[in-house]
């Protein structure tokens, strides 16, 4: 933690985009039937914009009918013993133009997962949000090993 971060301290509107650019793995929260479902996807930013590439299917759906969206990135850095959150809310849309797409091309935007992944949607932000805070500190012998604390103590 640097002398100007707080225990739990709100991110600016820059590191926000700071923080997802420098990720490439969010969750994407779109509205299924009435009910929220969550899907991971891989993105890149283009002109301050969340694009991601998808199949046919719920979250192509969602962008062809331009539903709002949330995606979510986090992160822990045991060395700080500080984690962090960002959430992007806004409107979904396929990318149609040869030109946007080429350009998202550019900023190596590859599938993660095999198949077909034809589609370009572009998630606009409407709302960034973000913060940073302190973990609690783990108890060596309770925490489940799975737990990223742990990385503090090895």
């Amino acid at each position: 933690m640097n002398s100007t971060e707080k225990p739990d301290d709100k991110l600016t509107f820059d590191e926000c985009w700071e923080l997802l650019a420098d990720d490439a793995l969010g969750r994407i929260a779109v509205v299924v039937d009435g009910h929220p479902e969550i899907f991971p996807v891989n993105y890149v930013l283009h002109r301050r914009n969340i694009v991601f590439r998808t199949a046919g299917g719920t979250k192509l759906w969602g962008a062809v009918t331009e539903r709002p969206a949330a995606l979510e990135i986090d992160g822990y850095d045991p060395r700080t013993e500080m984690a962090w959150s960002v959430v992007v809310r806004g409107d979904t849309a396929v990318i149609q133009d040869q030109e946007e797409k080429d350009a998202v091309d550019d900023l190596n935007l590859e599938p993660w997962q095999p198949g077909a992944k034809d589609h370009y949607v572009q998630l606009t932000a409407h709302a960034l949000t973000g913060r940073r805070f302190k973990v609690a500190k783990p108890d060596i012998w309770n925490t489940r090993l799975s737990d990223r604390r742990r990385a503090s103590f090895e």
